[in-house]
């Protein structure tokens, strides 16, 4: 991952939604200020979520959502086949977001409970995340992303650098925030072993790290299993929590390796 990434100029750039909100898209958008400048650099050649005109000639690929059809296995194939560059945005995309609580049960149960007796018209399968069928060149993680860290990520690509992604864990973001650790708060949380890069938002403002942005760089999860049950967690409900974004570490799908840092 990373290596050897093309220098693109003026790169053409498609945007592709598989099973999401759309609102990593939609932050993309919410760039506001800067999208002017952003539109100096790039070209859009397909972004449904902003405009109608499409193109099958791209050089660089974004890719929201999780794998949840056969059909997006072979899409995603022939996107990696036609764009130099690809990309996941977001959290479903990878590690494998809320979609990948489907793979805490029965998968023809779920498409059976959501679509009733058509469920067979809408076949399904676990929930994967892009990286497990295709190779990416890099992840701007979140749920959903930050717009700064998207623009850092496409700067460092329209000049061929590694894009940036911290390789350690949002415990240290919220450090140097002098945060009151969620744990004094007589709460749980996963950013000991979540990557960071979000500025440590959610503990920030007083809730806690659900770990959208996927593991740090050798998470040392069976002390944090430890710190949990000893704080009254079950098994049962550390698997949940990180299930909530990790489903596909957690599901039948086993677990992954972090992207590297």
């Amino acid at each position: 991952m990373y290596e050897n990434l093309p220098a693109l100029k003026k790169p053409r750039v498609a945007v592709f939604e598989l099973a999401s909100c759309a609102g990593c898209q939609l932050q993309i958008l919410n760039l506001e200020d800067e999208l002017v400048d952003v539109l100096q650099l790039i070209e859009f050649a397909y972004f449904k979520e902003a405009m109608s005109n499409t193109s099958e000639d791209y050089d660089l690929a974004l890719i929201e959502g999780a794998v949840t059809r056969a059909s997006d296995e072979q899409k995603l194939l022939e996107i990696r086949e036609k764009a130099a560059i690809v990309g996941t945005i977001g959290s479903c995309a990878y590690p494998v977001g809320i979609p990948g609580l489907k793979n805490s049960g029965d998968v023809e149960a779920a498409s059976e409970l959501v679509y009733g007796a058509k469920a067979a018209l809408f076949p399904s399968v676990p929930v994967k995340p892009v990286d497990a069928v295709i190779d990416v060149d890099f992840h701007v993680l979140g749920c959903p992303i930050e717009k700064d860290e998207f623009l850092h990520t496409l700067t460092a690509l329209l000049i061929g650098k590694k894009p940036p992604i911290p390789p350690y864990s949002v415990c240290v973001e919220c450090r140097m925030k002098e945060n009151v650790c969620a744990f004094d708060r007589g709460e749980t949380c996963l950013g000991a072993v979540t990557r960071a890069g979000c500025g440590a938002l959610c503990p920030t403002y007083g809730s806690r790290c659900y770990g959208c942005r996927g593991p740090a760089d050798d998470p040392n999860e069976p002390s944090l299993e430890a710190l949990l049950e000893k704080r009254g967690k079950t098994p049962e409900q550390i698997a949940a929590d990180y299930a909530l974004y990790n489903g596909y570490r957690e599901g039948t799908a086993g677990r992954r390796e972090a992207p590297d840092g």
